[in-house]
């Protein structure tokens, strides 16, 4: 992709977005994820109304009216997307790709977070750690990660979600908002996922595409494996090969459900060929 075409992309994801975390989601992001608490801002003259509770005695005694004091939200908030960039991401039957609903979803939530004030960083992951941008403000911090989003080539196809929660834990000393963006077909990492989630406030987003829940009949068919490279000639013909298939497909996908639900930690679906605006409204909505 030349310069010109990725600042193209990165622009219409921007325009389209941010006009989502501007209109729809920034309120449901700020009620959804709360800050560490009230903290003391100043104090000002009783007004009728205030609560008297927060009446400051000692000022009041001084000055011989009442003072109340003043609590504002500590808000300040960390938000990490960490994003499944494998082979089995470039993978799509209708309109889109999922690493472009993963893309897309991403960048929704961080113009959210930046609206808010908060820092965003972002994990790339494949079987190894890809990049890792370190949190940060900013509106050009934020289209750098959409960039990197569109346009970083992974080393390896393959995946291991395990390992990035790993990492996740070792880099975020602090408690951080948490979204891992995956197909997840593969298992392996309820016991990495459960370390992170009691540290942190962790959301999995399941992106897939219908074709992946079943295979059609269409006879014999030579399919390659996105992770591995693999051709194999599958009978699709075969209703035990379908019912394997599906089998497989359902066994992760519980998995999945399973591991989230356990660890305490949120979890959402969203296919391709769906709205994931409609999907995230209702996980806040659900969650706040």
């Amino acid at each position: 992709m030349d310069t010109k075409e990725l600042l193209k992309k990165v622009r219409k994801i921007e325009i389209k977005t941010r006009r989502l975390s501007d209109h729809v989601f920034g309120g449901e992001y700020h009620s959804t994820f709360k800050g560490r608490g009230m903290t003391f801002s100043e104090v000002r003259q009783y007004q009728f109304g205030d609560d008297v509770r927060n009446i400051d005695w000692n000022v009041t005694a001084r000055y011989n009216e009442p003072f109340v004091k003043v609590f504002e939200e500590e808000r300040e908030l960390t938000l990490m997307l960490v994003a499944d960039i494998s082979g089995s991401e470039f993978f799509g039957t209708d309109a889109q790709f999922k690493n472009e609903i993963i893309t897309e979803i991403s960048a929704t939530l961080a113009f959210s977070a930046m609206q808010n004030n908060d820092k965003i960083g972002l994990i790339l992951f494949s079987d190894e750690i890809e990049l890792y941008i370190p949190p940060k403000k900013g509106k050009s911090h934020v289209l750098r990660i959409i960039r990197e989003l569109l346009e970083f080539q992974p080393k390896s196809k393959k995946t291991d979600i395990a390992m990035a929660l790993k990492f996740l834990s070792n880099v975020m000393k602090k408690k951080a908002i948490v979204f891992v963006l995956s197909d997840f077909i593969t298992d392996g990492y309820r016991d990495s996922l459960k370390i992170a989630a009691n540290k942190h406030d962790v959301t999995g987003i399941r992106v897939y595409d219908r074709r992946e829940e079943e295979i059609p009949n269409l006879g014999m068919v030579q399919m390659q494996d996105e992770e591995t490279g693999e051709l194999l000639l599958v009978n699709t013909a075969s209703k035990a090969v379908r019912n394997n298939y599906y089998a497989y497909h359902r066994e992760r996908v519980d998995y999945f459900q399973e591991a989230f639900l356990k660890s305490g930690a949120g979890a959402m679906s969203c296919r391709v060929d769906e709205s994931y605006v409609k999907k995230l409204l209702g996980y806040f909505k659900r969650r706040g």
